[in-house]
């Protein structure tokens, strides 16, 4: 768990980056982070404009220190994602900007998956992966089965492919 001192930190941060990104300018650097912000965290952001997504790219697992991911993945969402164009600096007044830290992925059978709690990773080694966040399955009101199956779909895979694997995790989601 952050302390409010260390999501306030890293949301600061994301919109410093964000701002950066989208200007051209160098990424802002995180000088002393407390003892959690430098340890290895995995982290998803995303960005919205009122309901829209505009942006949404993370790691699923803990390859650097927490505010590093932070910052990288906010820059990442904000000029990055392949599905929107990049992030103008006219349109940061209106973002709204969401850190979902992940915990470590475990391996889960479908009847164990509670929407709203866990997220979802499936993997077919060399093939595809697909992953959505705990979130998605609570916004759009999808049962435990349309998660599991949208999930399959993310990654271009049907439902329980052969060879697949199912790995759940749990986010602290913050944000604004």
């Amino acid at each position: 768990m952050l302390s409010p001192e260390d999501k306030k930190t890293l949301l600061d941060l994301a919109r410093e980056t964000v701002a950066a990104a989208a200007g051209g300018s160098d990424l802002p650097n995180l000088e002393n982070p407390s003892g959690p912000l430098r340890e290895k965290g995995a982290v998803f952001i995303t960005l919205r404009r009122g309901e829209d997504l505009r942006g949404c790219i993370g790691h699923i697992e803990a390859h650097m220190p927490l505010w590093q991911s932070v910052r990288d993945m906010a820059a990442a969402a904000a000029v990055r994602d392949s599905r929107f164009a990049p992030v103008e600096i006219r349109e940061i007044p209106g973002l709204r900007v969401d850190i979902s830290v992940l915990s470590p992925l475990a391996p889960i059978r479908p009847e164990e998956i509670v929407v709203g709690t866990h997220g979802l990773f499936v993997k077919l080694d060399g093939v595809a992966s697909g992953l959505l966040l705990p979130q998605v399955a609570v916004e759009w009101e999808w049962t435990r089965e349309e998660f599991l199956r949208r999930t399959y779909e993310k990654a271009g895979l049907p439902p329980g492919k052969a060879g697949s694997t199912l790995h759940g995790f749990t986010v602290e989601r913050f944000g604004g």
